[in-house]
């Protein structure tokens, strides 16, 4: 166990051991930077921040127009999708008010005709009543909140 905490310590010091820089003055007066210090020679340790990662290659110019090219696609799609909600919506309500009328109609009574082959037949009380029932159900099927 301890042989394996000592690894692990070793292997997470490495990296920081590699990013040894030195910096010192050679006899002809250049400054030198080397990743190992001359012996007989003052040198400078440097300290290094840990690499970063690279930055993102810019975009080139078919690629923001491949990007903007979809950003417009789906915004269409968006609105598009917008538009057939409303237009289910708006197409539901008229439904509902159609149902209404129908219903509206055989609650209020009176004398109600249906015609068959081509003469005009008053709707008795048991069919009056079955007509109301149907109308209810349409109305409570079109007029339904989902």
């Amino acid at each position: 166990m301890k042989r394996i905490v000592i690894l692990a310590a070793a292997c997470a010091l490495a990296p920081a051991a590699m990013a040894q820089l030195y910096k010192y003055v050679d006899k002809d007066g250049k400054t030198v930077y080397s990743d190992q210090a001359p012996p007989n020679v003052e040198t400078k340790r440097l300290n290094i921040p840990e690499a970063q990662a690279p930055a993102a290659a810019p975009k080139t110019y078919l690629q923001r127009d491949k990007d903007l090219t979809k950003a417009r696609d789906e915004v269409k799609e968006k609105s598009k999708k917008q538009e057939e909600a409303q237009r289910q919506a708006k197409a539901a309500e008229e439904r509902c008010t159609q149902a209404r009328s129908n219903l509206q109609l055989y609650e209020d009574g009176g004398r109600i005709t249906k015609y068959e082959n081509g003469e005009r037949v008053y709707l008795g009380d048991a069919e009056l009543e079955a007509e109301r029932q149907r109308a209810t159900r349409e109305r409570d099927e079109a007029c339904k909140k989902s």
